[in-house]
């Protein structure tokens, strides 16, 4: 009778540690939520520009296409230099060789001349000097242009102010559905934060011959960009 009534107690025991534990490793129940995306804008000014500048020649030889060519670039390079572009603002990005072909069927290609293509980049955080720059390379001898951007420098200029706001977003819309649910929000439980964007730059393209009139300062305006931030909040329902 010992044994069994000894028996029985750690059968009791061992039953009531195993409840016990399991209801220690039963995870909690999450609360009910609902999961919103919010998004946000900032408008920042630009603090610094980006143009390509470029001059093509075309000359019967590789050398003489060449040899102009460098004269000419070297005279726009001069021409930037003395109207304030720094060396560090000044980057050659492109130099390119082609030769100018006369196809005609049934025979092969006869080459008629070379042209020659020298791009030259130009970097500077002096907004009010783009339009002056870019007149200025135009007199010297420039015959190709191919994008002006405008760019903020910072890419943390603006965050808070459009992550707030994207927040905000968030949290009204998260409110609106649970109250057309008869049911109101607590406690955001999780946030993440998307992908910021902003408008893709506005290329400026312009190809003119060799220019006997000069030409005057080229209009230009910064004006602002607008970047965008999305979040998505989990809240809780109550």
């Amino acid at each position: 009778m010992k044994r069994f009534l000894l028996s029985l107690m750690l059968t009791t025991v061992a039953a009531t540690t195993a409840i016990a534990q399991a209801a220690q490793t039963t995870p909690p129940m999450m609360p009910e939520s609902i999961t919103v995306t919010g998004s946000g804008k900032s408008t920042v000014a630009p603090d610094r520009f980006t143009f390509t500048l470029g001059v093509q020649t075309i000359a019967p030889t590789v050398d003489e296409a060449v040899n102009e060519n460098n004269k000419k670039v070297a005279a726009v390079i001069a021409a930037l230099k003395k109207a304030g572009a720094g060396d560090k603002d000044i980057q050659t990005s492109q130099f390119n060789i082609w030769p100018q072909q006369d196809y005609q069927e049934g025979r092969l290609p006869r080459i008629l001349g070379y042209q020659v293509s020298n791009n030259v980049t130009v970097r500077s955080t002096k907004i009010a000097d783009a339009g002056r720059l870019l007149g200025i390379a135009l007199n010297n001898g420039v015959n190709t242009s191919s994008g002006i951007n405008f760019e903020v420098s910072n890419p943390l200029t603006g965050r808070e102010q459009g992550l707030r706001a994207a927040v905000d977003d968030a949290r009204a819309k998260a409110a609106l559905l649970a109250q057309a649910a008869g049911r109101s929000i607590g406690r955001a439980i999780v946030i993440s934060e998307g992908v910021q964007s902003g408008p893709p730059p506005m290329p400026m393209y312009a190809r003119a011959a060799a220019m006997e009139a000069k030409v005057s300062d080229v209009p230009v305006e910064s004006g602002s960009q607008e970047l965008s931030y999305t979040v998505t909040v989990t809240y809780e329902l109550r």
